[in-house]
């Protein structure tokens, strides 16, 4: 039988977390594996008492839902195969990685602007590089700080003053500044890509709310056998420019048409997708990775 490892975060306690980990479980245990979970706090304590050596007591895989990167490398030093791996995580985590990396793949995106390094910012702004934003990309323009999930830390500047105030909340974190594509406001589609195949998509709107995600109020439906043949190579080119095995991607709606790439997701949360398509991510995940490890 073969045994892995689900790691999660020690520190998060989240029913919706708790429940796409209990899918997970259920899915390895339907096609005849078994998925023990870890928390990464444990295993940092384990790893120092086994001296960083796993020795015998390795599982044949490990699925990574955590952000905890050093633990990732850590367990790939080991020699263990990880889903998704350190590297795809950390790219997916920090928006600014995963914007220069796709766009190096020639992935289409909104024009966007990384933030220069800042230390210690204590209110200090470049004005150079503020006027430069709103020159280049025009507003409204979308801020996003590098790191945020579910649509937090996004927000629409509609003038300079706004985005300075923006720029200035950020204090010292790292953001990216990106054009905002009217054509889709409220409105994306979420692809959910496993192995290079497109497993099922749902549609996301939300007309209170320039940002489409369902925890800022958005609806959601089914759309996976209308996901057209631009929108799943889109997802599937950029899911492998990342070297993700599995990933949410989020396609936005062109003024023309044109799939647009908003995010990609490392680590998606598809309970929602479930709900609403009946299609278990889940159980294409592990065989996935079942497959790769056999």
């Amino acid at each position: 039988m073969m045994k892995g490892w689900l790691v999660v975060n020690s520190f998060v306690e989240s029913e919706k977390f708790n429940v796409l980990f209990d899918m997970l479980e259920k899915a390895a245990k339907a096609q005849g594996a078994e998925l023990e979970r870890r928390g990464n706090a444990e295993l940092w304590t384990w790893l120092f008492k086994c001296g960083y050596e796993l020795g015998t007591k390795r599982p044949d895989f490990v699925i990574f839902w955590d952000k905890d990167i050093k633990l990732a490398q850590e367990l790939e030093r080991q020699g263990l195969r990880v889903f998704n791996s350190a590297r795809a995580i950390a790219e997916c985590d920090d928006k600014s990685l995963t914007y220069l990396r796709l766009q190096h793949a020639g992935i289409l995106q909104p024009e966007t602007l990384v933030s220069p390094k800042k230390f210690h910012a204590d209110g200090k702004l470049d004005e150079s590089f503020l006027k430069a934003s709103g020159e280049l990309l025009g507003y409204p323009c979308i801020i996003k700080e590098c790191m945020g999930s579910f649509g937090q830390q996004v927000r629409l500047a509609e003038n300079e003053e706004q985005l300075r105030s923006f720029i200035l909340d950020c204090g010292d974190r790292p953001y990216i500044i990106q054009r905002y594509i009217a054509a889709s406001k409220g409105r994306d589609i979420r692809v959910q890509v496993v192995g290079d195949k497109v497993v099922a998509g749902m549609l996301r709107e939300n007309p209170d709310d320039f940002r489409a995600n369902i925890t800022n109020g958005g609806t959601m439906r089914d759309c996976t056998a209308e996901i057209t043949h631009d929108q799943r190579t889109l997802a599937i080119r950029a899911t492998r420019a990342l070297g993700l095995d599995f990933a949410g991607v989020d396609i936005l709606f062109g003024e023309h048409g044109e799939s647009i790439l908003c995010e990609v997701n490392s680590n998606a949360h598809f309970k929602n997708l479930f709900d609403c398509s009946g299609i278990d991510t889940a159980g294409f995940i592990l065989q996935h990775i079942l497959k790769s490890v056999s």
